[in-house]
């Protein structure tokens, strides 16, 4: 709603407005691109001109959704339903990835996967094989030294040491 808003002031037209996505009809001025970049700004918005900028959120935001609100993940390969979602050839999805964040594709996937461990840890509602299997972990030991490399923590002690500080926030 705020970007139509802002787009009504400006006196532009669209016809698409969509997750992170618009379709303006008439050429954008210099000065209506610095107004519109401002007053989005000031939403907690931001106006990405470059396009890899824009591929990049695109990549984000499918590897957030596959990992974190997806029931199950993607039985074909990453790279594949990446490469299928955004209709862009992995390699280069993949070289402009890192060259812009610093890290692979990979690593932000195996950084996700492991934030989503964490809260089925804390959820307490499965099983250790049971999140491995769900997050297509080879195995459970799999899962737990990518778990340790990442967060430091065997996923038991992580599970013991939060489940501890929310036991201490409850007596207080």
């Amino acid at each position: 709603m705020v970007v139509k808003d802002e787009l009504k002031k400006l006196g532009l037209h669209y016809t698409i407005v969509d997750l992170g996505m618009v379709d303006v009809l008439e050429e954008i001025t210099s000065e209506q691109r610095e107004l519109l970049k401002a007053n989005l700004l000031r939403s907690g918005l931001e106006l990405l001109d470059d396009k890899k900028s824009i591929l990049i959120e695109k990549i984000k935001n499918v590897i957030i959704e596959m990992i974190h609100y997806s029931e199950e993940l993607p039985k074909v390969n990453y790279s594949d339903h990446i490469s299928e979602k955004l209709n862009h050839d992995y390699t280069y999805l993949s070289n402009t990835f890192s060259e812009v964040k610093g890290i692979t594709i990979q690593q932000y996937i195996i950084f996700h996967k492991i934030e989503r461990v964490k809260e089925l840890l804390l959820y307490d509602e499965l099983t250790l094989t049971e999140i491995s299997y769900r997050m297509q972990y080879s195995s459970v030991a799999h899962l737990s030294n990518q778990f340790k490399k990442v967060t430091g923590l065997s996923p038991s002690f992580y599970k013991q040491l939060k489940q501890k500080r929310k036991g201490t926030l409850e007596n207080l």
